[in-house]
């Protein structure tokens, strides 16, 4: 199976998509009563809700990470953190800038 790789291209595309599936987890937590729609148009409004939503999207990479630390994908884990810390950045970016 491919997610048992050592690969930092595999790690790169992992730490690239766990985010939006802990998004849509965030989503289905907190507002399943709203369309996804006005989910985003109440993020744009609402800026503090960027933090906690980036915060438990980013929560998915660290799991990954640490599944893939403690098994010795040290390539693939590599590729996760690689990714986990340029959201980091971004969301911080748009926290203070906007």
């Amino acid at each position: 199976m491919f997610l048992t790789k050592d690969n930092l291209k595999l790690g790169l595309v992992l730490g690239l998509l766990a985010p939006f599936i802990g998004m849509f987890g965030f989503y289905f937590w907190k507002f399943n009563v709203i369309t996804l729609k006005e989910f985003f148009l109440l993020l744009g409004q609402q800026k503090s809700l960027i933090t906690a939503m980036v915060s438990f999207s980013l929560l998915m990479n660290a799991i990954l990470f640490t599944v893939y630390v403690n098994t010795h994908k040290d390539e693939t884990a590599k590729g996760i953190f690689i990714v986990t810390i340029v959201y980091a950045v971004a969301a911080l970016t748009l926290k203070f800038l906007l």
